[in-house]
């Protein structure tokens, strides 16, 4: 007679356990519970209607989307690590959805499980295409709902769509094999991100592995869509470095959405967004490539106008800095520690700040916006909004300590309403950008307008050919009459 064998019920649930050759479990309710629930796991449930008299049932659509794993930050960034993320909508093998597509040449399209879902090890080129694809997506969903939230409620277009040009933006997460940097490309319709060996550094870095750098880039691929002329470097230095930071702003924003990043960046400074925070340093990882402590750049500074020339990089980190400054002074109004947690403040403030900051550009001139023309948009907004006066009091100190805008009254006083300041530090006329510190999208050859280099001088040859034909024409007309003038003279003589 065969020995009974007695396996706990726990042990069956956990599966921690190696069971026996034909043991069969007994059909506890606790089994049959375990077993209804595995199985619900692997179809899609039923909906459920609970009727109640006098209240009409409701049937939950099934939820779409997928469900990705990426990075929080960079894998430097160790104390983040990877995140779940939910993308609403539907995803396909790439991964790929109407408005963005990987399309990296040597790494296998990415299939969903069968969930649905693109679940992947970390630092494999396969989750390198997941983690790049969920924060061009996330960035674009952020930006698009708040267009969706304001009066126009159009979709947010890439740069080359048309009636008949639908085209998603190509991602391409290792696009520049050994490259130390990242780019947007109209031309390609694309980004690509390089990957690099650093002195001292054992692994390879890969620049799409960065929350910061892909949130960057995407940045410039949207505002690319809405101010085309503003990418070109024949604009002023001032709408160059709007470009330039609104690439560094969307870094922040997006990591401001996600309530895990928000609760980090709170944990870490105590609530004090002046204290060193992931949240301001920009792109960690390759920032120690370069042997910087607070990353590629740092939105938590102090620089001015008047200190940074036509140097673009510099620049750019001047707006950035004046709207991280109105996040922290914001944050700071809004805290009421004793009644809401931070962090569900801080999502919220971000969530404005993005939102006012997205609608002030998009409302700036389509040519040659300054800074000036921005801080006045948002002034205005935030009044439309009914924000307290206190927004725009912050708004305009920090840009005038900025050096972009004249107050015209003390600081001290509330701003006026319908007010419009006058910029204090402007671009000199005919100064041109320069570009040299600034991320690949910027430095990229098709955005410095050259053709138009090369059309200003076949023009002025046509000119000046145009010219010096009518001038010749005009002797050759002059020589002519006056040799059939010289016969009639001479008969006349004799």
């Amino acid at each position: 007679m065969d020995q009974k064998v007695i396996v706990p019920v726990e042990a069956v649930l956990t599966k921690c356990a190696v069971l026996p050759v034909g043991y069969v479990p007994t059909p506890s309710a606790t089994f049959r519970e375990h077993r209804k629930n595995a199985d619900l796991t692997g179809r899609p449930a039923k909906p459920r209607l609970k009727n109640v008299e006098g209240v009409p049932a409701r049937v939950t659509a099934a939820a779409v989307g997928a469900r990705v794993l990426m990075w929080k930050q960079d894998p430097s960034v160790e104390e983040m690590g990877t995140r779940k993320a939910f993308l609403p909508g539907v995803v396909l093998e790439g991964p790929r959805d109407a408005r963005v597509a990987s399309g990296q040449p040597g790494i296998a399209p990415v299939s969903p499980n069968a969930f649905g879902d693109f679940i992947l090890s970390p630092n494999t080129d396969q989750f390198d295409a997941v983690h790049t694809f969920a924060v061009v997506r996330q960035t674009l969903t952020m930006y698009q709902r708040v267009l969706a939230a304001g009066d126009s409620g159009a979709p947010l277009p890439w740069a080359w769509n048309t009636a008949t040009n639908t085209d998603p933006l190509q991602v391409f997460p290792h696009g520049l094999p050994n490259v130390m940097n990242a780019y947007y490309s109209r031309t390609d319709r694309a980004l690509k991100f390089g990957d690099f060996m650093a002195s001292g550094i054992p692994d390879r870095i890969y620049t799409c592995r960065s929350f910061d750098i892909v949130a960057h880039e995407t940045g410039h691929a949207v505002l690319d869509g809405l101010k085309p002329r503003w990418i070109l470097s024949s604009a002023p230095p001032q709408t160059g470095g709007l470009h330039e930071s609104f690439g560094d702003l969307t870094a922040i924003f997006l990591a401001l959405s996600q309530m895990d990043q928000v609760e980090a960046a709170i944990a870490q400074t105590k609530a004090d967004l002046h204290d060193k925070t992931f949240l301001a340093d920009m792109a960690e990882q390759f920032g120690l490539a370069l042997g910087r402590t607070n990353g590629l750049r740092n939105a938590d500074n102090d620089m001015t106008l008047a200190e940074t020339g036509n140097e673009v990089h510099a620049i750019s980190q001047v707006f950035t800095g004046a709207v991280y400054d109105i996040l922290a002074d914001i944050f700071s109004y809004e805290r009421q520690p004793g009644l809401e947690d931070d962090a569900a403040v801080l999502h919220r403030v971000g969530a404005y700040l993005c939102s006012l900051t997205m609608r002030a550009l998009v409302a700036a001139p389509d040519t040659a916006a300054t800074y000036a023309d921005v801080a006045n948009q948002m002034l205005r907004i935030a009044e439309a909004d009914g924000k307290p006066v206190d927004y725009r009091n912050f708004i305009r100190n920090r840009f005038t300590l900025r050096q972009v805008v004249v107050p015209g009254v003390p600081l001290t006083d509330d701003v006026q309403t319908n007010v419009t300041l006058a910029p204090k530090v402007v671009d000199l006329p005919e100064a041109m950008q320069d570009r040299r510190a600034c991320c690949g999208t910027m430095n990229h050859a098709e955005y410095f307008d050259l053709e138009g280099v090369l059309e200003a001088e076949r023009q002025a040859l046509a000119r000046w050919c145009q010219q010096s034909y009518s001038g010749q024409r005009g002797e050759a007309k002059q020589s002519q009459q006056q040799t059939q003038q010289a016969p009639a003279t001479a008969a006349g003589h004799g």
